[in-house]
């Protein structure tokens, strides 16, 4: 198994939610929960989850690759993800994800070095009016990020990844 058991009892909570004949509905909870506890959902996890909820892996397949949320390749411990839509990039949204990549020396999609940080682009975030808006590991919302707000970020960051 490629989950722990404490993953597997926090779906079993979630299943007690739906009819037996629609743990389809789980998915998003299941490819979140693989999500948190790996970093990433593999095709083999992907696998895993359809077989434990007794559909077909290419069901679980298709809710991974519509939602971007969903990690289908390896990301740093952080990553980063800048709103570019229409609000956002209008209130310096894609200067900040160009202050992000120079800051960090990596392009869209590419992971640091020392595997600290992914730098992805995203959609709305529902938060234009605090733009830039980018949101860290999918979880927290981070708002009017100048570059001096994204510097101290990154630093506290750093120091949070390297005492784990």
């Amino acid at each position: 198994m490629l989950l722990s058991e404490q993953a597997y009892q926090r779906i079993d909570r979630e299943l007690t939610k739906y009819p037996e004949d629609q743990k389809r509905s789980a998915i998003m909870f299941c490819l979140a929960v693989a999500q948190q506890e790996l970093g990433w959902v593999s095709t083999e996890v992907m696998e895993e989850i359809a077989h434990y909820l007794g559909e077909r892996p290419i069901a679980v397949q298709e809710v991974a690759a519509f939602y971007d949320m969903f990690n289908r390749e390896p990301v740093g411990r952080y990553k980063i993800t800048v709103c570019s839509n229409l609000p956002c990039a209008l209130r310096d949204g894609v200067k900040t994800l160009e202050y992000l990549k120079e800051k960090l020396g990596v392009g869209l999609g590419e992971t640091t070095a020392d595997g600290m940080f992914t730098v992805t682009e995203g959609e709305c975030m529902g938060s234009c009016g605090d733009a830039p808006v980018l949101l860290v590991n999918d979880r927290h919302m981070c708002v009017h990020m100048q570059p001096e707000r994204i510097d101290a970020m990154l630093e506290e960051l750093k120091q949070n990844g390297d005492a784990a």
